[in-house]
């Protein structure tokens, strides 16, 4: 009894052709939200918390997260040149951009949050919030000029 020839292409795990029938996890579920969904999640919280208390002064703030900073090489044998470069050659959790004219246009100032440096540093997802409300307050007390005390006294 001989036996047809494979066909090349087919996985024989998946004999019949079917696939993932359904999400394994419901889409409510914590687990169905990336990484990066929750990271946004924890920045949110952050921001929405301070706003309650500044909501006059951040009213035009942007927030935005990026993964990582942007770091410019203008000559390969040139050491990285940027100000998302730290001094001590680390890598920064955040950046402010100052408001600014650009083109004409009034841009608002913006604090960015830069995602995998700060899972990096943290132990877990608990010291993961803690170190983002860090930051973010951080920023925003550099921005308004005041002590991070006063923009979170419960920090």
């Amino acid at each position: 009894m001989s036996h047809p020839p494979r066909r090349p292409g087919r996985s024989r795990r998946d004999r019949h052709g079917r696939g993932l029938r359904s999400r394994l996890v419901p889409a409510e579920a914590p687990l169905a939200r990336s990484r990066a969904e929750q990271f946004d999640d924890l920045v949110l919280d952050a921001v929405e918390d301070l706003e309650r208390r500044w909501e006059r002064e951040l009213a035009g703030v942007e927030f935005a997260v990026e993964d990582v900073p942007w770091v410019e090489r203008t000559d390969p044998d040139e050491a990285l040149l940027d100000s998302d470069v730290l001094d001590d050659g680390g890598v920064p959790l955040s950046r402010l951009l100052p408001a600014r004219r650009e083109q004409g246009q009034d841009v608002p100032p913006r604090i960015v949050v830069y995602r995998r440096p700060l899972e990096l540093r943290a132990h877990d997802r608990e010291d993961l919030a803690d170190l983002v409300r860090d930051v973010v307050v951080d920023q925003v007390a550099t921005l308004l000029g005041r002590d991070p005390e006063e923009i979170d006294p419960t920090g």
